[in-house]
């Protein structure tokens, strides 16, 4: 099986600051931790075209603000389903920085915060939430993500903030009107159907759509967070949907059924809309979804459409009667995220209760790529507001969303090893009850695009903390668990790392992970521990031996040999525990792709590694191996430092190994460099990197100009998406091993 693992080279220093950070309509000025100034005018935030973050935040201003920390972290909706989760900065120098991508076209919000509760505002971002004041917004621009971007200049339609009373409490809404809307027309007021001032000439007035945030959001999170404005503009321009006024307000508010009817008149009375019901729709999200149904099946004959986004209604509103429901209500449609969205069972239950009592419905099915959040209700609503006010012929899921399955219930606590993998690459973790007193908890995994770690929050559940996340695509994660900024173990993992004690690991099942996966047991190859002395370090050591099925120690022709070495901080056991490099080669050996090889893994951890490898590793698998010592029969390859000590020993015996291969190491320099020995003795000469959140990549790329610069021959086929980690050096094993010993 052929698997592509490359991308294109990204050009150094291409990279712009896109309009991507963009102001909600009626967001307001945030304050930081401590109203002070920053300390300089660039930007902390830099999103490239293709989607990378690239955050700089000046220690200094940290300090000034919230004191001396020993960790930044940006905490944003970068997780899996756009769930919050926190990406960690590096201090280098006077800055806490890191890249961070590519994220997928979007909306997103962030703050710094230094050590768990130390939070601020990035000065240098406009764009804020008025309903959270330390959070920044920016856009991922992108064709999934066009109608999030901003109309053209005066394209769009307008908002407003409306003010009314109940109960001589003043409440106010937000009021969106669309493109070229015409107020009422003076005249007298008299009662009708269309509304005070009818009479007069203009048109006859506009349905209306009350939006819903809920208790636990604000009105303004949907300018700020759901980008309700631009969203109404857009499909507005298009012709999608049916011009309307938009009300948009917190819930229904202490006052209750009263609070909504008084909002109803209040917008009557100012705004040119019509009032009977075949023109009133309500929608929200969460607890506000959940409002908006209760008013539709409690009360049918006041609206004709109703929407719940993640709402958490679960039962079909008490005693309501089914046939005024299905007679006045023109459309119910209910949306959830995937498991990981408190709705999914609430929408389980509500369904068979709407079916139980005989009310028709529509079902957008399960968005498998969205939580509870207010991506996942941008869609909502750019599914929803089209169908509004008119006849649509489409009234089944959106492209790509399926099926409830029942209800999703993690195991009780305590009674399986963690993680637990459930159906579709979803993964709860749980910890012991060790740390019943913690005041923050969290899973650090390469869960991030391509690869890169983030910190997901977990949630207390009694004595213990739980989190569920994903989709997660099918491949090897690592992870642990920090508590209080200390790292332990997941003591529920039997796994084990050895060079990395506090990690653990797991695998998502799937085509994609394939290679990484265990054979069937009797059919790999053989990983054998293999001692032998050092000079170098002037102690025993240990490699690791990979030999393939079938392996013949008194074969007639010898084992072409594969040396296959670590990174910096690592040991020989690093490519079988977290490279999974036995995994790879026996899959790759069954399929039919790899060349019957021995692979032997050393330790590299010596300060003269040409030495080390020359005269203690490759002679004590001569020594227990049936292996060539014909130079076209070998090959040498490593990671990371493992890699600048190949790319070394290639400049020092050119020839001596025919098949050279660096992951994540540049060239280096190229003074005394023999490019005809290395040429005519090395028939296979293949580099690899990560992308730019690979911190290798500048000096990789400086490297490619130095060999492009002194004529050595090589290989390289772009970037491997992915940071300077284990997800990009198993595709670079997974690409290599099959190239060996075959030209």
């Amino acid at each position: 099986m052929s698997l592509s693992y490359h991308g294109s080279v990204r050009p150094m220093g291409v990279r712009r600051l896109s309009a991507v950070v963009v102001a909600g309509a009626m967001a307001i000025a945030a304050v930081s931790l401590a109203p002070r100034p920053a300390a300089a005018d660039t930007p902390w935030l830099d999103v490239s075209e293709d989607g990378y973050a690239s955050f700089s935040v000046p220690a200094a201003y940290v300090q000034a603000n919230a004191g001396q920390v020993s960790q930044v972290v940006i905490e944003g909706n970068f997780g899996p389903s756009f769930g919050w989760a926190e990406f960690g900065l590096t201090r280098r120098g006077d800055v806490w920085s890191g890249v961070l991508g590519p994220l997928k076209p979007g909306l997103y919000s962030y703050q710094v915060t230094g050590d768990d509760t130390k939070s601020l505002k990035d000065p240098t971002n406009a764009a804020g939430v008025a309903s959270t004041p330390l959070r920044s917004t920016f856009l991922v621009a992108g064709d999934s993500a066009r109608l999030l971007a901003d109309a053209p200049e005066g394209q769009g339609g307008k908002v407003e903030t409306l003010t009314y009373e109940v109960k001589k409490q003043e409440r106010s809404a937000l009021v969106w009107t669309p493109p070229g809307y015409q107020a009422k027309a003076p005249g007298p007021k008299g009662p009708g159907p269309q509304g005070p001032g009818s009479e007069g000439p203009g048109p006859k007035g506009y349905p209306v759509l009350f939006l819903q945030s809920g208790d636990d959001r604000s009105a303004t999170d949907w300018l700020d967070l759901g980008r309700a404005k631009q969203i109404l503009d857009n499909l507005s321009i298009q012709g999608s949907v049916e011009p309307m006024v938009v009300v948009i307000s917190d819930g229904d508010g202490p006052a209750g059924d009263k609070d909504l009817k008084d909002l109803r008149k209040a917008v009557g009375d100012t705004y040119n809309v019509l009032r009977d019901p075949a023109h009133q729709a309500i929608a929200g999200v969460s607890e506000g979804g959940s409002q908006a149904l209760r008013a539709a099946l409690t009360t049918p004959g006041q609206f004709a459409y109703a929407g719940s986004f993640s709402g958490l209604l679960e039962e079909s509103a008490g005693r309501v009667d089914a046939k005024a429901i299905n007679r006045d209500l023109k459309l119910v449609r209910l949306y959830t995220g995937n498991v990981t969205d408190p709705a999914y069972n609430a929408t389980n239950r509500l369904t068979k209760a709407l079916k139980q009592a005989g009310i028709r419905y529509e079902f957008d099915g399960v968005n498998p790529d969205g939580g509870a959040n207010w991506n996942a209700w941008q869609e909502n609503l750019i599914d929803f507001v089209p169908r509004l006010f008119r006849n649509v012929s489409d009234h089944g899921p959106s492209a790509g969303h399926g099926p409830l399955k029942g209800e999703f219930t993690p195991p009780p606590a305590g009674t399986t090893p963690t993680p637990f993998v459930s159906e579709g690459g979803f993964v709860t973790f749980e910890t012991t009850t060790d740390f019943k007193d913690a005041k923050h908890v969290t899973v650090w995994a390469n869960v991030a695009p391509g690869g890169s770690w983030l910190r997901l929050p977990m949630s207390r559940d009694g004595d213990r903390w739980r989190v569920t996340v994903g989709p997660l695509d099918p491949w090897f994660y690592y992870y642990r668990v920090i508590v209080d900024r200390v790292a332990v173990k997941d003591a529920s993992n039997p796994t084990k790392v050895t060079s990395e004690p506090t990690w653990s690991t797991f695998l998502v099942p799937g085509e994609r992970s394939r290679l990484l996966s265990d054979v069937p047991e009797g059919k790999g190859g053989k990983v054998e521990s293999l001692t032998y002395h050092s000079d170098v370090a002037n102690q025993d050591r240990t490699a690791l031996v990979w030999t393939p099925p079938g392996y013949d120690p008194d074969r007639a022709e010898p084992y072409p040999v594969f040396y296959l070495q670590h990174g910096s901080g690592q040991s020989y056991t690093d490519w079988v525990e977290m490279g999974r490099a036995k995994q790879i080669l026996d899959h790759q050996f069954l399929d039919g792709d790899l060349v019957p090889m021995v692979v032997v893994m050393g330790n590299g951890n010596v300060s003269n590694f040409n030495k080390e490898l020359l005269d203690n590793i490759v002679p004590a698998a001569r020594a227990h191996y049936n292996v060539s010592s014909d130079p076209s029969q070998q090959a040498l390859a490593g990671l990371s430092m493992g890699g600048g000590q190949t790319i070394g020993v290639l400049k020092a015996y050119p020839g001596r190994f025919a098949y050279i291969a660096a992951f994540s190491a540049g060239f280096g320099g190229g003074t005394g460099v023999d490019v005809a020995a290395i040429n005519s003795g090395t028939k296979l000469f293949r580099v690899y990197v990560g992308d730019v959140t690979d911190f290798v990549y500048p000096s990789f790329m400086a490297g490619l100009t130095t060999m492009n610069d002194l004529g050595v021959h090589y290989e390289f086929d772009g970037v491997t998406p992915g940071p300077h980690g284990w997800d990009v050096w198993q595709k670079n094993l997974i690409d290599l091993a099959p190239r060996l010993f075959k030209r």
